[in-house]
């Protein structure tokens, strides 16, 4: 599970609720960035969310129901993870990206739809759901991504799809003023956390002042920041 928002008003400000269950991770701010990063088995610890100082932020979805068409199958794919990481560690930027999914094939891994939510300082937005194709959106008012693909929105139906998070984000983005802020955000992240599969790191990154701010486990009143 997850929640990533982009919001465009006075400012850009993102938002991002990672819901995790069963993984250790830990968050790991520097000059470069806020990364969060998984203890992988195979990899050992590898970034793969939060915020670079340049201004990207990257999210990465699970996608339910899971789509087989998502699966590498020759082995000459762009894989999704990699991509993300690339993004978030500076070595490639939002447009490279976005080129790259339009122009070729993008994998997750066998078995599971990873999905990424990316966006840059400009508040551009790229979703990418392998097998199913890329979305760009050119600076919008809002947007949002859980659990679900946005080509099939409600019409395969998964108790983990987070159409209630995504209904309930929508609905307050909606009525947001156009002085959305940082404490905003963690209002609508709050709204929308989870404790089955827990959240376990809300964080928000406002491009104007260059900072993101995070909590852990549902601390709402214990904010870290950083600024670059």
């Amino acid at each position: 599970m997850c929640t990533s928002i982009v919001v465009n008003k006075k400012k850009t400000i993102i938002g991002w609720n990672l819901d995790l269950l069963d993984m250790e991770y830990r968050v790991s701010p520097s000059m470069e960035g806020v990364f969060i990063e998984i203890n992988d088995a195979k990899e050992g610890w590898m970034p793969l969310f939060g915020g670079n100082a340049r201004g990207d932020f990257v999210g990465m979805p699970t996608c339910w129901p899971y789509d087989r068409r998502s699966d590498p199958v020759t082995g000459d794919e762009q894989n999704v993870i990699l991509l993300d990481i690339d993004l978030l560690t500076g070595k490639k930027t939002l447009q490279e990206i976005r080129d790259i999914a339009e122009n070729e094939t993008i994998c997750s891994v066998p078995g599971m739809t990873f999905m990424s939510a990316l966006s840059d300082r400009d508040g551009n937005v790229l979703y990418l759901i392998p097998g199913q194709g890329p979305i760009y959106r050119e600076k919008p008012e809002y947007a949002v991504m859980t659990n679900f693909s946005l080509f099939k929105m409600d019409s395969e139906i998964h108790p983990w799809m987070g159409w209630d998070r995504y209904q309930k984000a929508t609905e307050l983005l909606n009525e947001a003023s156009d002085d959305f802020s940082v404490p905003d955000c963690f209002d609508l992240l709050k709204a929308v956390s989870q404790t089955f599969c827990p959240t376990v790191v809300s964080m928000v990154y406002d491009m104007t002042e260059k900072t993101i701010y995070w909590c852990e486990n549902r601390q709402w009143n214990t904010i870290e920041q950083k600024t670059f």
